[in-house]
């Protein structure tokens, strides 16, 4: 059971529920198609140290790219955050749990930043500023500008 189910008050109504984009994935990609592409073209060299040698950065690059892809899904998986009519609540961790949740009639305004690739791919980091202190930013949010409509509707 998703957490955002289990801190609903009576009456209280979900708007939007998203997660962390799956762009972070694409780090591990970078790493993991050279490590493989490493390891095809040095298999067939004739020098065994040269075989050897690509092997290992093979190895390393392949190794760094899995911890990345795993690293990426790790957070994606452990990263909730919601919108309802009363408040938004954005949740991070699994055994060590980091909780922020804003009330609507506390936010201030919501803030997209976002760049080329991250409007192309559709993510972008969200600065929400509430009354006092608060300022929460959200990186690498799916679908930033239908969350922040969630949050300014009414």
């Amino acid at each position: 059971m998703r957490y955002v189910d289990q801190v609903l008050q009576p009456g209280e109504t979900i708007r939007r529920v998203t997660t962390i984009s799956r762009v972070g994935y694409l780090r591990g990609f970078a790493a993991l198609v050279p490590g493989v592409l490493v390891f095809f073209l040095t298999a067939s060299l004739a020098s065994p140290f040269l075989r050897l040698t690509g092997g290992v950065v093979a190895l390393l690059l392949v190794a760094y790219g899995m911890y990345l892809i795993g690293r990426a899904w790790w957070r994606r998986f452990t990263t909730e955050v919601a919108v309802t009519d009363r408040r938004v609540i954005y949740v991070v961790g699994f055994v060590n749990r980091h909780t922020v949740e804003i009330n609507m009639d506390k936010i201030e305004s919501v803030d997209v930043e976002q760049g080329l690739f991250a409007r192309l791919l559709n993510y972008g980091d969200i600065a929400i500023h509430g009354t006092g202190d608060t300022h929460e930013v959200l990186r690498e949010i799916d679908h930033p500008l239908e969350f922040r409509s969630s949050v300014t509707a009414a």
